[in-house]
């Protein structure tokens, strides 16, 4: 890209490092694409990596409805012990162990984390509990409690099981487990919860996001890479893998790109990516009593 290009619309989908914070991939992408109007979809922790979706220019106006949809992780469970984030980089609270834990009881423990359940977020999470964040009462020494919230684990495997000695001595079972889950979902909470449901505690030792989305680890590039070449999946390409796609007539089109609704009595539930007949993203829309009302118009 020259220094006279303009970036396009659209999105950047990064292979997050460990260690950066989506903040940090933020800024990184604001200086390669030369612009302010970056954004991202769905935060990742910095011990955490993987897919994390950036938008550009216009594209910031999709992040909402794209954070939106179902995510995708492979993670290492540790049980036998707990850290006050519920993660590996917290401080470690209790070392119970779980050299006596069989197999099966971690199945079942699994199965009860799975399908629609009610969740608490781990309390060192960005959640804001009367204007604050909650993480930033955690650190200010506060005992916070977050209420649960519904969230919806589509599927939670257990993908191997292996025998661990932990750094003070510990004999801790490493779980490794793939999940999908709705947004939402805290999978340092599943952690959290699985370990407590078997009596040994439990927390998240890795944690990689394969998917966001239609989007996934084979689309995605690493920080070095967009440095060599900076990818923008383009606007109308990115709504038609992420949305239904509505072909609409040039009029209808016209008439959507001023704000104005239309009928459309067949509309399915959640948004819609509309193309005019020359294959031009106009707009995202939500059925609402037989009519098409626009989310975010892109044209104009």
């Amino acid at each position: 890209m020259s220094g006279t290009d303009k970036t396009p619309d659209g999105l950047v989908i990064v292979d997050k490092p460990s260690g950066f914070t989506s903040h940090d991939v933020v800024a990184r992408i604001r200086r390669l694409a030369r612009t302010r109007r970056v954004g991202h979809a769905g935060t990742l922790d910095p011990m955490a990596t993987g897919v994390l979706v950036v938008g550009v220019e216009k594209a910031t106006r999709l992040l909402g409805h794209l954070a939106l949809t179902e995510k995708e992780y492979v993670a290492t469970i540790r049980l036998g012990q707990t850290t006050v984030t519920d993660d590996a980089e917290g401080t470690l609270t209790s070392s119970p162990g779980a050299s006596g834990v069989a197999e099966a009881a971690v199945l079942s423990g699994i199965a009860e984390l799975t399908g629609d359940i009610m969740q608490v977020p781990s309390a060192v999470s960005a959640i804001k509990v009367d204007g604050k964040r909650s993480y930033k009462r955690v650190l200010d020494g506060e005992d916070v409690v977050l209420a649960a919230r519904p969230v919806r684990v589509s599927s939670f495997s257990l993908d191997g099981l292996r025998p661990a000695v932990a750094p003070d001595g510990t004999s801790v079972l490493d779980a490794s487990v793939t999940v999908v889950c709705s947004s939402g979902t805290y999978i340092r909470a599943l952690a959290r919860d699985l370990g407590a449901s078997l009596g040994t505690g439990g927390h998240l030792t890795s944690l990689r996001r394969t998917r966001v989305g239609p989007y996934t680890l084979a689309s995605a590039r690493t920080l070095p890479e967009l440095e060599e070449t900076l990818t923008v999946l383009p606007i109308a390409e990115a709504a038609a893998a992420a949305f239904p796609r509505w072909d609409v007539s040039a009029p209808d089109a016209e008439r959507l790109s001023h704000g104005a609704q239309l009928a459309a009595p067949d509309l399915g539930p959640g948004p819609h990516a509309v193309f005019d007949p020359g294959g031009r993203f106009i707009a995202l829309v939500e059925g609402r009593e037989g009519r098409a009302k626009s989310l975010a118009v892109f044209v104009g």
